[in-house]
């Protein structure tokens, strides 16, 4: 609740100058939904959080602060109750109240992105027209974090069927439900006009039942993929904010006295996944050894992110309890011609490779490209439009495909949940696990480990993982980057709006008049 003082403090000053603000935020991307439940993706995120709200959210700190949940307690070791806000409205102006947060419990957990998050449970159940119970199939150490995925919907709005006879309720990837261009929340802002991967409009909602927040009043949400062009904008005062600022012009942009730079660690991976039934030569693990060898990712580092990044070795940053000290970057050109050699491919072999239209991302694929070349193994790049990629992504279809992933419990588990465990189609385990990859022993230890509520046994095992993952080469680590952001100087507050999620509280922002 610090930062909701700090907030309220900064908006009585600033409302003496400005009680209301318009600003225009860039972004390379845009959200590919509507849907706050359609997938686990950064840019859907953020804009689930401007029209929706969630029972909890992290503040700046990683600290869970209430939103709808006003309180909860540990009623026993599987059930966990939660107390909900009076008074709150969707923007059609219906209160909300225990049956919505329900009905938004059991879609989430039809969801394919999120249902793997959400197997551990038995589900919810009503107390009262204002409280639930989270019931676990067993102690969980992570439910309160899971629940700022609960973004709650109106369950009225959204039940029936739509104007072609489908059920307005159903989650689906593809953008063809009712719930992927229809929004009823709770959040800060309503949509007023939108065109996907050019610009949306957002208005602040009159009845939002948080009053003691910023006070921008429209947020006008541009998709610029030119990096050149989103610095320009900021620098002319065509838009107040951008990310992500090229590593080449953060030097430049810290000079600009009208503007701020902000950065802040993250636990978000960039790595590789290697296709093993796309390509059968990934199946040897001495071959996944020589890709992992030959690419070097301190180059990477140094050349194309300009040191605004960390070499990455394994999933986890240091400070998450799943990090294991013990593994180390390895760039070894001459042992990844060796390995190929032992397992018989020193002539090398031909493969795909995917990267989404992200500037560090495409100039990645071309470096490790170029690098898995010096091993024989030639890859052939594709860039795709996000919502292309992210399709076949998922799909599978690629040899390589480079991407980007944030713990989304801020936790090491999640990482191997749905990156290296065994893909579950039922459960969701292993939904985004492209690489082919299975092992029991690592499925029993991470299983193991979300049962464990001891915070130093559960590391334990965690690392246990970690050392399977780096030892059997399941993927290929590049670097852990940091978040940074540029703005206007009247953005007062920003530092308290953010955090290592990336989705920033725009309802939160506290802006000066404009000179």
């Amino acid at each position: 609740m610090k930062k909701c003082l700090f907030s309220l403090a900064l908006f009585s000053v600033v409302s003496v100058i400005v009680r209301a603000a318009e600003i225009t935020a860039a972004n390379y991307t845009d959200s590919i939904s509507v849907d706050p439940m359609e997938i686990l993706y950064e840019d859907n995120l953020r804009m689930a959080n401007l029209l929706y709200d969630p029972l909890v959210r992290y503040d700046s700190d990683l600290n869970i602060e209430p939103r709808l949940a006003t309180s909860w307690e540990e009623i026993d070791p599987t059930t966990l109750r939660f107390h909900l806000r009076e008074g709150v409205t969707f923007h059609n102006g219906r209160t909300m109240n225990a049956d919505d947060v329900l009905f938004s419990f059991d879609r989430l957990r039809k969801s394919p992105d999120f249902k793997a998050l959400y197997e551990r449970y038995d589900g919810m159940r009503k107390v009262d027209a204002q409280t639930v119970d989270l019931i676990m199939k067993k102690p969980y150490p992570l439910a309160l974090a899971n629940m700022m995925y609960l973004f709650v919907m109106d369950s009225k709005y959204f039940s029936g069927k739509d104007k072609d006879g489908r059920e307005k309720s159903r989650v689906r990837k593809g953008h063809d439900t009712f719930a992927s261009t229809h929004e009823n929340g709770t959040g800060a802002f309503v949509l007023d006009s939108r065109q996907q991967g050019v610009k949306t409009v957002y208005r602040r909602y009159a009845g939002y039942w948080d009053e003691q927040t910023g006070n921008v009043t429209t947020l006008n949400w541009v998709t610029i993929k030119q990096d050149a062009t989103r610095v320009s904008a900021l620098i002319s005062g065509d838009v107040d904010w951008i990310y992500p600022v090229p590593p080449t012009d953060i030097e430049r942009l810290k000079k600009n006295d009208k503007l701020t730079l902000y950065s802040i660690p993250t636990d978000s991976i960039v790595a590789f996944q290697m296709n093993q039934e796309v390509v059968p030569e990934f199946r040897d693990r001495r071959v996944r050894e020589a890709v992992v060898y030959a690419v070097n990712n301190a180059g990477i580092v140094m050349k194309i992110m300009r040191g605004n990044a960390v070499v990455a070795a394994q999933n986890s940053p240091p400070d998450y309890a799943g990090h294991n000290p013990g593994l180390k970057p390895r760039y070894d050109l001459e042992r990844a011609r060796r390995l190929m050699r032992e397992a018989g491919v020193e002539n090398g072999f031909s493969i795909t490779m995917i990267t989404p239209q992200k500037p560090e991302y495409v100039a990645t694929a071309e470096a490790v490209a170029a690098m898995l070349a010096k091993i024989k193994i030639k890859a052939t790049l594709t860039i795709l439009p996000t919502a292309k990629y992210w399709q076949d992504f998922t799909g599978c279809t690629a040899g390589m495909a480079i991407f980007g992933w944030s713990s989304d419990t801020g936790d090491s588990a999640n990482y191997s949940e749905f990156l290296t465990m065994t893909k579950n189609e039922k459960t969701g385990v292993g939904h985004q696990n492209c690489n082919g990859y299975s092992n029991p022993e690592l499925d029993r230890l991470v299983a193991k480990a979300n049962g464990e509520t001891d915070t130093e046994k559960r590391g334990a095992l965690l690392q246990r993982v970690a050392a399977i993952e780096y030892d059997d080469a399941i993927m290929v680590p590049i670097f852990r980057y940091k978040y940074t952001y540029a703005y206007a100087k009247r953005f007062k507050n920003f530092p308290t709006i953010i955090n290592l999620r990336n989705f920033p509280y725009w309802g939160d922002l506290v802006v000066a008049e404009k000179r």
